[in-house]
């Protein structure tokens, strides 16, 4: 298994992977170009993250997606937990903004990291159809972060 970064040039060839945990197109675009990607392959592509920077010791994950037949397998936890270590020396906090689902937010606490903050209506506000995720409509933004350490 080994985690690669991928080139600017190839990132739009994992559109339908992103898709899979930002399903508007649009919304992957507001951050794909300043953000960096990895990919996780184990033979081949499991899991892929972009992150971005937000200030000068912040990052943020802004998507993490897994083949959904690869997932529930630690591929997701995996790539967490070495994005977290590779930002370590370059920032103090790392935070990840999701709806308020309990799978979700569950596989985040699992990662290491704790509430921090909610933005109400961003899913409303910022996506041009209904999200919804285990039947529930997405409505506010859960952000949550993760000490990087020093």
């Amino acid at each position: 298994m080994n985690i690669r970064k991928i080139d600017d040039n190839e990132k739009m060839r994992f559109i339908d992977l992103l898709l899979i945990a930002d399903e508007q197109v649009s919304m992957i675009e507001r951050y794909l170009g300043r953000g960096e990607m990895f990919a996780l392959y184990d033979e081949d592509v499991k899991a892929v993250c972009v992150v971005t920077r937000e200030d000068e010791d912040v990052f943020e994950l802004k998507n993490i997606a897994t083949y959904q037949q690869y997932q529930r397998q630690g591929y997701g936890q995996m790539l967490v937990s070495h994005i977290c270590d590779h930002f370590k020396g370059a920032g103090r906090t790392m935070y990840v903004g999701t709806g308020d689902s309990p799978v979700t937010l569950n596989f985040y606490t699992k990662c290491g990291f704790v509430r921090s903050h909610t933005v109400k209506d961003f899913f409303v506000d910022n996506y041009d159809h209904a999200i919804y995720e285990n039947g529930r409509q997405l409505v506010d933004m859960v952000y949550l972060k993760r000490y990087l350490g020093d």
